[in-house]
């Protein structure tokens, strides 16, 4: 079923958002926490990376472009928890795969985890996938999936583990009225993530131009929401599913603080949601940073604003940041990594990850709203 619709350090502060009303904490200025992954230049151009954390809690895997949702083919991975960064050898076929690469792993319906990197297109213009194997890439190779906007967005175990459920935005088959539509798709996997049944529409919202999905399991793990971009009026959407993302609900706007592009969620310890995207809220005072947003499930569910907001880093280049990935490590540090114009200048964009605990942005809220 688908729908068709029309560091607690001085330099740190805290600001009012008076689109949201809900309070800014700005770390972007706390160099300290921050690690450059990779080195824009002059002629380089570093775009859209994601991460994956390994079983060990400090290994975490990093792909990305070069040039803005370019061609694949660089890689680095950390044994520290994001301190340090080496390179990975890939394949030479990788520079034949572009746009977006997205990194999981992925348990297949034994238990066993795969680390998987998904590509946008390649030679055939389908979705691309390279699997890990003995401590090294494998070659890119077609899925069968597309044409595709973007690689799979987001990826989440359905029905106890046994599958796993893709979504991602595509151009609408066969399009003669809207220019560069786009509408969610959604594939399962029986298998761990090597073979994908074919593509299903689930939603279709003409007008509008949803795109970049972010799927996230309920803490009573019985409801899974879906945090989707929106191209046209900027406004972020959500919507829900009770059956394990068979069916979908209509979407509804997401609370105002968690309008933006390429939501990306992880759960802390103490049962909180952080989510990491790229501000577009038209009235935002943040608007076009990379930005983390702290609350609860239920919060969006019920359009609470939820608790505050973290402005992570500081975009010299208005909206060209952003699409990141988000990991939680053992002593409860996240580690938020993403694209941007990172210093003012002729360097265009770098990797850079940056780093901190609820536990400190908590007692800063607490510190300065006392003041």
């Amino acid at each position: 079923m688908y729908f068709l619709l029309t560091g607690l350090l001085a330099s740190t502060f805290l600001q009012n958002e008076k689109s949201a009303g809900l309070p800014v904490i700005d770390l972007s200025t706390d160099t300290a926490r921050q690690v450059v992954v990779a080195q824009g230049t002059a002629d380089i151009y570093n775009g859209q990376p994601t991460t994956a954390l390994m079983p060990d809690g400090k290994t975490i895997h990093c792909v990305w472009t070069y040039g803005h949702g370019g061609k694949c083919g660089p890689a680095k991975s950390s044994s520290d928890g994001g301190f340090t960064w080496r390179n990975e050898p890939v394949p030479a076929n990788w520079i034949t795969a572009g746009n977006c690469p997205a990194v999981y792993l992925l348990p297949d319906p034994a238990g066993k985890l795969n680390l998987i990197v998904f590509a946008g297109y390649g030679p055939d213009k389908n979705m691309q996938q390279a699997v890990f194997n003995d401590g090294g890439w494998g070659p890119m190779q077609s899925n069968g999936l597309g044409p595709v906007g973007m690689p799979f967005c987001t990826i989440v175990p359905v029905e106890g583990g046994k599958k796993l459920l893709g979504m991602t935005n595509r151009r609408r088959p066969g399009e003669m009225v809207e220019k560069k539509s786009c509408i969610l798709v959604q594939s399962i996997s029986e298998d761990g993530g090597f073979t994908w049944a074919p593509l299903r529409t689930v939603l279709d919202t003409a007008g509008l131009k949803p795109c970049e999905p972010e799927i996230i399991r309920s803490p009573s793990g019985k409801q899974l929401l879906c945090l989707i971009r929106e191209n046209v009026k900027k406004v972020s959407l959500y919507m829900v599913s009770n059956d394990e993302g068979r069916t979908w609900s209509a979407p509804v706007p997401a609370p105002e603080p968690l309008w933006g592009d390429r939501h990306k969620a992880k759960y802390s310890t103490d049962g909180r949601l952080v989510i990491v995207f790229r501000d577009t809220g038209p009235a935002s005072a943040t608007k076009n940073s990379y930005m983390a947003w702290v609350g609860a499930y239920d919060d969006i569910i019920h359009n609470r604003p939820g608790l505050y907001r973290l402005k992570l880093l500081n975009s010299y280049k208005t909206w060209d940041c952003g699409y990141s990935g988000i990991e939680l490590l053992p002593d409860e540090t996240f580690v938020a990594t993403t694209y941007i114009k990172y210093r003012p200048g002729e360097n265009k964009n770098s990797i850079v990850s940056t780093r901190f605990k609820l536990a400190e942005t908590d007692q800063l809220l607490t510190a300065i709203s006392t003041q």
